[in-house]
């Protein structure tokens, strides 16, 4: 994908397409549906409404843009009932319980809500005969994380330390399921789990994660806390896996059976910083803020490393990471300080996403 233009394949691919997108009121649902309008798609957004933390929804003004319906992924009935009637050719299954501090909080409502949530969609696109490419989203985490230094393959085992992790490993488990039991015998059905993690850029405003932490400390004028700085993440722009579904459902839609299964979308390894540097980059592009620390780290487990091998997305999509990591937070920095400064996030978030497709 290193010389892909926005334009081209995947305009040709969606543009007038039918795209079902579950949690579209997220931060990578939101950016994934603006992306999908502008390529021409009619795009049908399922999602509870959006919160608080969900500002870039609004931002985007995409309920205009696409159709936006309220709804929880754990309404079978409700959600079996909307896909069908839209007959979408395309879905991408995003909806979930996301942070891993909240996970530790609300145990049964985030397994319900990822493995059960999760079963009523591939339920959904079972009885769906329309869809065509379905992009099931879980994360980095469904690993089983023994923090080595080494990258985990797509074959590695799964499992997880806290609920939420833990909750993932059983999405995969359950698409793996279905995949090998009924999507098999669906010759026009393409499906695929795609697993990432540690993602940035503008419009996320999800409580416990570095960057909106950091914005939320800077809009109010206090300093940036910092609950584990010495921790280790290998980070991308919200864009990079993005791309990876966008490329995935339409090589799916192409192949249906060749490129079934799960896929990685990650960085480079050398994409390393710990969170007190990214933190610092942050605050030195935007050119406010000031970091504290904390007294002790935060108590309840978090894993300190987890990088993931791309190898299958480099050989056989074409796929590799655009941006590098000074990229990634400058454009990250770039993007909330135009919003902090009274700017358009539709302009940014559109400027951005074709300076991404067309470096």
């Amino acid at each position: 994908m290193k010389n892909l233009q926005f334009n081209n394949l995947f305009k040709e691919k969606f543009q007038g397409s039918r795209v079902f997108i579950t949690g579209h009121t997220g931060f990578k649902g939101s950016w994934l549906a603006y992306i999908l309008h502008n390529l021409g798609a009619e795009v049908m957004g399922y999602a509870l409404a959006p919160t608080k933390n969900q500002k870039n929804f609004d931002l985007l003004k995409l309920n205009s843009k696409i159709h936006h319906l309220d709804g929880n992924v754990n309404d079978r009935e409700k959600l079996t009932k909307c896909l069908q009637s839209f007959e979408p050719e395309f879905v991408f299954h995003l909806a979930a319980q996301s942070l891993v501090l909240t996970s530790y909080e609300k145990p049964f409502e985030t397994i319900f809500t990822n493995v059960m949530g999760s079963v009523n969609i591939l339920e959904a696109v079972r009885e769906c005969p329309s869809v065509r490419s379905l992009v099931y989203i879980t994360s980095d985490k469904c690993y089983e994380n023994v923090e080595w230094v080494w990258s985990y393959r797509e074959n590695d085992l799964l499992g997880g330390h806290d609920p939420y992790s833990a909750s993932k490993a059983a999405a995969e488990i359950v698409f793996s399921a279905y995949l090998r039991s009924y999507f098999i015998h669906m010759p026009f059905l393409g499906a695929a789990s795609a697993r990432a993690g540690n993602v940035i850029g503008g419009g996320d405003w999800s409580i416990d994660r570095i960057i909106p932490d950091c914005i939320r400390s800077i809009e109010a004028k206090k300093p940036v806390f910092l609950r584990n700085p010495n921790s280790t993440r290998p980070w991308q722009h919200v864009l990079e896996p993005l791309s990876g579904y966008l490329l995935l459902a339409s090589r799916l839609h192409d192949e249906p059976k060749k490129l079934e299964g799960a896929w990685n979308f990650g960085p480079d390894s050398k994409e390393v910083l710990t969170v007190k540097e990214v933190a610092k980059t942050l605050i030195k592009h935007i050119g406010r803020g000031e970091i504290e620390m904390a007294s002790s780290p935060v108590q309840v487990h978090e894993a300190s490393l987890l990088q993931l091998n791309c190898e299958k997305a480099n050989q056989f999509l074409g796929w590799y990471p655009r941006w590098r990591i000074d990229k990634t937070i400058e454009a990250t920095a770039v993007w909330y300080k135009t919003i902090l400064d009274g700017g358009s996030a539709e302009k940014i978030t559109l400027s951005q996403i074709k300076e991404f497709f067309t470096d």
